[in-house]
């Protein structure tokens, strides 16, 4: 990601292409399940420019011509599937 902010031309790249099939993965979940809301965790959703960036990507795949999902960041950012797995844990005991 900071080779990107940094102008690296390969890591521009590759993020745009992230960028591009992340659009066409939640464009095919808004089409067929039409959520409220779309939680992103793990360590990417720390990055923001795909909150910032994601619906100008997804709505030339959505079959509708209004989309109100939002994409949101976890709670607890890249960490939440280890902090979920340790309630799990805790609560089994």
């Amino acid at each position: 990601m900071v080779q990107a902010e940094s102008g690296d031309p390969q890591a521009k790249h590759n993020l745009a292409f992230y960028e591009d099939q992340m659009a066409h993965a939640v464009a095919s979940i808004i089409n067929v399940i039409d959520p409220n809301v779309i939680v992103l965790g793990g360590g990417l959703s720390n990055v923001a420019r795909l909150y910032e960036n994601e619906q100008k990507f997804w709505s030339q795949w959505v079959f509708s011509n209004q989309v109100g999902m939002l994409l949101l960041p976890t709670n607890f950012g890249g960490l939440s599937g280890v902090k979920s797995a340790t309630w799990l844990w805790a609560d089994d005991e």
